[in-house]
């Protein structure tokens, strides 16, 4: 399969997944589950939230079988969004970072608020909320799969999944200029700064500041301020 055919397999069985960007399909978000599946790594029952209808989807486009769906990636359920305990909620912001499409809000060490609009029932912030203050509701009856979820539904997710995904690398970009920034005023001034007096030991330490900076550039795409 030519790479043009490859890319035009995986963005079919990307249109056809819902973008709940759930992991539960063993991979990082729908994206890389559309690239195994395009380059034949993986089964196409994988998508508990894309169910028995996105089995039969995927088969369609893929030419494989139609199988159940893989009970090692969970169950096909009711669509469910979550809320949060206001009374509990501490403010640590776990559930903030965890979340795919943004739908949590707040600042640290103040309540969050769940967008239940945007929430596509990924269920990752549960794990991580270290006081079990983070509840679920099923909105969906007993809908199941792409009854419970639209395309519509599926497109917004994605589009606010990939403004997260730009504004997080964005933030993970300014970090390490800062952090660059500040490891460099502190290599230009760094005999006035440091406790240590000997040349040679000083000389030392400059050094392993200036390898550290330089592996810090090296790690920036060419089109990053330097």
């Amino acid at each position: 399969m030519g790479s043009a055919q490859h890319g035009n397999l995986q963005q079919r069985i990307l249109d056809a997944l819902p973008q709940t960007q759930c992991t539960r399909c063993g991979y990082p978000d729908c994206a890389g589950y559309a690239r195994a599946l395009a380059r034949g790594e993986c089964a196409i029952n994988r998508c508990p939230p894309g169910g028995a209808q996105g089995i039969a989807a995927l088969a369609a486009i893929t030419g494989q079988p139609v199988l159940p769906l893989d009970p090692a990636c969970g169950a096909e359920g009711a669509r469910s969004v979550v809320f949060i305990d206001e009374d509990w909620c501490i403010g640590c912001t776990l559930c903030i970072k965890a979340c795919p499409v943004d739908a949590i809000v707040g600042g640290n060490k103040h309540m969050h608020t769940v967008l239940e609009s945007h929430c596509t029932g990924c269920m990752l912030c549960l794990p991580v909320c270290p006081v079990d203050c983070i509840e679920t509701q099923t909105v969906s009856g007993s809908a199941t799969g792409w009854d419970a979820w639209s395309a519509e539904e599926a497109e917004r997710a994605r589009q606010r999944y990939a403004q997260s995904t730009q504004r997080r690398a964005q933030e993970s970009r300014e970090h390490d200029r800062l952090q660059a920034d500040k490891a460099q005023r502190k290599l230009d001034a760094l005999a006035s700064h440091s406790k240590i007096t000997d040349p040679d030991l000083l000389e030392r330490k400059r050094q392993i500041i200036a390898a550290a900076l330089e592996r810090a550039r090296n790690k920036r795409s060419p089109t990053d301020p330097k």
